[in-house]
């Protein structure tokens, strides 16, 4: 890991300053990183979403886009982050109609020195502050009540996962060609 550092945090000098870990003698391995994120909506902000009726287009596309362009821009915004070859990421919602919420989960995987944690959460973080972009008009009070990581995978630490990590619902996945999730809606 190159310099040493203080108390366990390799982010930090001897002296306790800020600086990049320095990932040269890391081996390049399968990583892999989730991320979720959780919107709490009034009921009928909800159903204009899942309905495809928000003035400003397309809630779940533009949030998805977003998602994808923040996990590749994460070096840019994190300053200690290092730039990486992302080699997908995949953002999926799920709607619950009776707990009145969007759940956002981002899948993010690379081979390289570090891992994609910052990547992941970067993306659910973006499409969740997307969402309430495009719907802020119709709710000012949407509330981004979870970010977290749920797992990841690879490196020296290897796998990980939350011990509350249990799956919500069957999300809609960002690939193209599924129905109404391709077109921005839930079912």
């Amino acid at each position: 890991m190159g310099e040493a550092s203080v108390r366990g945090l390799s982010h930090l000098t001897p002296e306790g300053e800020a600086r990049m870990v320095d990932v040269s003698t890391k081996a390049e391995t399968a990583r892999e990183a989730v991320a979720r994120a959780v919107l709490v909506l009034k009921p009928a902000t909800l159903a204009a979403i899942r309905a495809g009726q928000v003035k400003k287009g397309d809630v779940l596309g533009v949030a998805r886009t977003a998602g994808i362009l923040a996990a590749k821009r994460t070096p840019d915004l994190i300053p200690l982050c290092h730039p990486l070859r992302l080699t997908v990421v995949d953002v999926a919602f799920a709607a619950d109609r009776r707990a009145s919420t969007l759940t956002i989960e981002t899948r993010v995987r690379t081979v390289d020195k570090t891992g994609v944690e910052m990547e992941a959460l970067t993306a659910a973080a973006v499409a969740a502050l997307t969402v309430y972009d495009m719907v802020k008009a119709i709710e000012k009070g949407v509330t981004i009540a979870e970010l977290g990581l749920l797992e990841k995978s690879g490196g020296k630490s290897g796998r990980w996962v939350r011990a509350a990590a249990a799956p919500r619902r069957a999300l809609a996945r960002s690939a193209p060609g599924r129905g109404a999730a391709r077109r921005g809606r839930l079912p």
